[in-house]
């Protein structure tokens, strides 16, 4: 996704993690919620509308977690949490 000579900041590598979950899982994504560094690459996770509902408070939304390497490119990718919209504790870290 980049050439070798570029380095991902976070905010590219947020970005290129949302993309390769959205593609994935072929849902919409929210947004992303955290972009941490690790010794080869990036870890990104996003959150994901799974299953729209009316009102919109009983939506179904999951956070997937990315896996990207200095090149952007996805190493693996999981699924670590699911909830219901009003059921967000948006105090909790994971």
């Amino acid at each position: 996704m980049t050439t070798r000579q570029e380095e991902l900041t976070a905010a590219s590598a947020g970005g290129i993690g949302l993309r390769h979950i959205a593609d994935l899982t072929m849902k919409e994504a929210e947004g992303v919620t955290s972009v941490a560094p690790t010794d080869g690459g990036w870890t990104v996770n996003v959150e994901v509308v799974e299953d729209r509902r009316i009102p919109s408070s009983g939506d179904m939304l999951a956070i997937y977690q990315a896996e990207i390497d200095k090149e952007g490119s996805l190493l693996s990718y999981r699924r670590v949490r699911r909830f219901r919209r009003s059921n967000a504790d948006y105090g909790e870290a994971l």
